[in-house]
C-alpha cells in the first residue's frame, strides 16, 4: 500500500520520465443522430439521416498516450501505422495536441485504414458499430520501419509500452521475431507488453495481463465470465515470472492487482466504489500509470498500487475512455476503501471458524492483536437495535419513484429493471453512511437517468424528508407497541447484545454509539430500549451539517484523545462503513451479519460486504457473548 504523501512524491518523479508507446492506435468516432432526419434523397427516394453532433476521441494505444499526457511526463513518443485518410489525420492531430512526438507514425497509403470505431447513437440507443481497418494488411516495409522506430526509441526513452489490442493487427510473424530480437538486445530496458492476442509470443519483457490471460499463458482455460481464485492467479503468476525473471502485473478487475517480482508476489487490493462504474479504458489507464512509475524508478509493487488508484478514478467516468489527472489520483489516495478478502467474500465455502464457536475468522492475524481493547464503538441499527429493521425496503421504493418521477407508470420493463438494479446495488454499498449522503447519491442517480426534468428535481433535504416520513411511520408503530407493553425492549435487540454490553462495562471498556441516523433519533431510541447510559463515551449521529459528523471522525477523536494504539479500539457493526474505518485505524473489526427479522442467525447478503470491508471476525448475533468476550480479551 502507498499513502497520499507517497503518491505525491511519485507524481513529482513522473515529470522527468520518458515513455514511448507502440501499438494499435485507434480513433473512436461518435455520431449523435438527430431524430428529425434530413431530406428525402432525390436519387434513392430514401429519407436521409441527420447528424446532430459528432466528435472523436483517442482509442486503443492512443488512449494510453492520453493517459500518459495528463500526468505530464518529460517526453512521449507514439509509434504506429495509420492510413492515408481523414481519420489518420484527425488521430495525428489529437496526438500532437497531447504533446506526443508523432514523428514515428508510419503512413501506409494502401491496404490500410486507420483503425476507427464509429458509434452512432439514436438517443440512448447505440446502433451497430461501424469498424474501419478490420482487414488491414501491413506491408513488410511498414513493419521494418516500425521496428527501426522501436529500436531508436529504446535508445532514448526509459520505458517502451508495447500494446496490441486489435485482432489480426500483427499479421507478419517476421515482425514479432524482429521485435523479440530488439527486446533481447535491449534486455536492460523496461519493455512493458500488453498483448490481447499474441501474449505468448514475446520474450525478455515485463508483462501486463489480466487474470484470464495469465491462466492461458500457463495452459489453463477459463470462461471470461469466471472469477479465478486469487490463489490460482498467484500460482499462474509465479510460474510466469519464473520463465523470465521480469516483473509480471496481473489485473483482477474489482479485486485489484497482483505483482510478481524478485521479492515474491504482492497483492494490491481493489478499491470499493459506490458510484456507477464504466470499466472501458481502465486497462489503458493502468498500464500507462505502471509505465510512468517504472520510468521514474519506482518499484513494481508501488507502481501497481499507484496504477490501482489511477484506474479507480477512470472507472467512475461514464460513457468515455477517461483519464486520471494528478489531482484526481491524489484525492482518491487520501482515504481509499480497499476490498479485502474478495475470494472469501464471494465463496462461503472458504470460510474458517474459530473452534468451539460460530465465529468466522476472516483474518487470522487478529488473533495476535486481541487482548488490549480499551474502547469500543458500536453501530446502532442492525448491530444492537432492530427497531428500524426494514429501512432498506422503505428506501428502495422511495429511490425508484424519485428516479423515475412521472415516468414511473410508463417506463418499459427494461428501463425499470435497470433502475431497480442500480438502486439495490447503491443501497448495498452505502449501508452505514449518513442518510444525507445516501440522498446525495440518489440525486446524482436522478440526474444520470434523466427521467425527471432538472427543474423538477428536489433538494437533498426534501428527498430526505420523503424517506424519513415513510421510515418514521414504521418506527412509530413499533414504538407504540413498546409503550403499550405489547412488546418489550428485547424484541427489538439482537440476541445477547445486552449481556455483551454489560460484560464490556464490567471490564471498564469505554463505549460509544455511532450511527448514520439523525442523532436525536439515535439518542431517543437508545433510551427507549434501555441502554443509552451504557455509552459513557457518547452517542453520535447525523447532524444537519453532514460535514460535522462521520464514523471516521468519531474514531479519529477516540484514537487521538486517548493516545490509543490501533488494537486498543474495537468496532462492531453490520455495515461496511464502520468496518472499513476501523481497518483504516488498525482496530479490531467485528462484522455483525445479523438477521434483523429473527434477531439471530446469519444474513447471507450482509456477510460478503462485511468481509470485503475488512472484518477480522464475523458473527451473526451476540448469543455466544461469553465466548466472544474470551476471544477479544484473551481470557481462559
Amino acid at each position: 500500500m502507498i499513502n497520499q504523501e507517497r503518491v505525491k512524491e511519485i507524481l513529482e518523479k513522473i515529470e522527468s520520465s520518458k515513455v514511448a508507446v507502440y501499438g494499435d492506435f485507434c480513433l473512436d468516432a461518435y455520431w449523435i443522430m438527430d431524430p428529425r432526419g434530413s431530406e428525402v434523397s432525390v436519387e434513392t427516394g430514401l429519407k436521409a439521416e441527420a447528424i446532430a453532433n459528432h466528435y472523436y476521441t483517442p482509442g486503443g494505444a492512443s488512449n494510453i498516450v492520453a493517459n500518459l499526457s495528463v500526468l505530464q511526463p518529460a517526453k512521449i513518443k507514439a509509434i504506429a501505422v495509420v492510413g492515408d485518410d481523414i481519420y489518420g489525420r484527425e488521430l495525428t492531430s489529437q496526438l500532437n495536441a497531447l504533446n506526443a512526438d508523432t514523428s514515428s507514425l508510419v503512413i501506409q497509403k494502401e491496404d490500410f485504414n486507420t483503425y476507427t470505431y464509429l458509434k452512432k447513437y439514436n438517443g440512448d440507443v447505440e446502433d451497430p458499430r461501424n469498424d474501419f481497418g478490420v482487414f488491414n494488411q501491413r506491408t513488410k516495409e511498414t513493419d521494418d520501419q516500425i521496428l527501426q522506430n522501436i529500436r531508436e526509441a529504446l535508445q532514448e526513452y526509459d520505458v517502451l509500452i508495447f500494446n496490441q489490442q486489435v485482432q489480426g493487427s500483427l499479421n507478419n510473424q517476421a515482425f514479432i521475431d524482429g521485435a523479440n530480437e530488439i527486446f533481447k538486445e535491449f534486455d536492460d530496458k523496461v519493455i512493458l507488453v500488453d498483448s490481447r492476442h499474441y501474449n505468448d509470443q514475446f520474450e525478455n519483457i515485463y508483462r501486463k495481463t489480466n487474470d484470464i490471460e495469465i491462466a492461458e499463458l500457463c495452459g489453463k482455460s477459463f470462461n471470461p465470465s469466471e472469477t479465478i481464485p486469487t490463489s490460482d492467479v498467484i500460482t499462474f503468476g509465479t510460474e510466469e515470472y519464473a520463465k523470465t525473471h521480469k516483473p509480471v502485473f496481473v489485473t483482477c478487475g474489482s479485486r485489484g492487482v497482483i505483482v510478481f517480482d524478485e521479492h515474491g508476489n504482492h497483492e494490491i487490493p481493489g478499491i470499493q466504489l459506490t458510484s456507477k462504474l464504466d470499466t472501458v479504458g481502465a486497462g489503458d489507464t493502468g498500464i500507462s500509470a505502471v509505465a510512468l512509475c517504472l520510468a521514474a524508478g519506482v518499484s513494481p509493487k508501488e507502481a501497481a498500487a499507484f496504477a490501482n488508484f489511477a484506474s479507480a478514478v477512470t472507472v467512475q467516468k461514464l460513457f468515455t475512455t477517461g483519464t486520471a489527472s494528478s489531482s484526481e489520483i491524489l484525492e482518491i489516495s487520501k482515504d481509499p476503501n480497499f476490498v479485502y478478502n474478495a475470494d472469501l467474500a464471494d465463496n462461503i465455502r472458504f470460510a474458517k471458524y474459530i473452534e468451539g464457536t460460530e465465529f468466522e475468522l476472516c483474518n487470522a492475524e487478529v488473533l495476535d492483536q486481541v487482548g488490549e481493547i480499551k474502547h469500543a464503538v458500536f453501530d446502532h441499527d442492525g448491530t444492537i437495535s432492530t427497531l428500524r429493521q426494514g429501512w432498506e425496503e422503505i428506501l428502495e421504493p422511495v429511490m425508484i419513484r424519485s428516479i423515475l418521477g412521472g415516468e414511473y407508470d410508463r417506463v418499459d420493463q427494461i428501463g425499470y429493471q435497470e433502475v431497480v438494479k442500480q438502486v439495490k446495488d447503491f443501497i448495498h454499498k452505502t449501508t452505514g453512511i449518513q442518510t444525507i449522503y445516501q440522498i446525495e447519491g440518489l440525486i446524482k442517480m436522478i440526474e444520470e437517468f434523466g427521467y425527471v426534468p432538472k427543474d423538477k428535481i428536489l433538494d437533498k433535504f426534501e428527498y430526505k424528508k420523503i424517506y424519513n416520513d415513510a421510515l418514521m411511520e414504521m418506527v412509530d408503530k413499533r414504538r407504540k407497541k413498546l409503550e403499550r407493553g405489547e412488546l418489550d425492549a428485547s424484541d427489538f435487540m439482537l440476541k445477547g447484545v445486552g449481556e455483551f454490553l454489560l460484560e464490556l462495562k464490567k471490564r471498564g471498556i469505554v463505549m460509544y454509539l455511532a450511527s448514520g441516523t439523525d442523532v436525536e433519533d439515535v439518542i431517543n431510541e437508545a433510551k427507549l430500549l434501555g441502554y443509552a447510559d451504557m455509552f459513557d463515551g457518547g452517542i453520535y449521529g447525523a447532524l444537519r451539517d453532514a460535514s460535522k459528523f462521520s464514523k471516521k471522525m468519531v474514531m479519529d477523536k477516540i484514537i487521538n484523545e486517548n493516545q490509543l494504539k490501533g488494537n486498543e479500539l474495537a468496532v462492531f457493526g453490520d455495515g461496511p462503513v464502520e468496518i472499513r474505518e476501523c481497518r483504516r485505524f488498525q482496530g479490531i473489526a467485528t462484522g455483525i451479519a445479523s438477521n434483523e427479522v429473527r434477531r439471530f442467525g446469519v444474513d447471507v447478503e450482509k456477510r460478503p460486504r462485511l468481509v470485503q470491508a475488512g472484518a477480522h471476525i464475523m458473527i451473526s448475533d451476540f448469543s455466544q457473548y461469553g465466548k466472544l468476550i474470551k476471544l477479544l480479551f484473551k481470557e481462559s
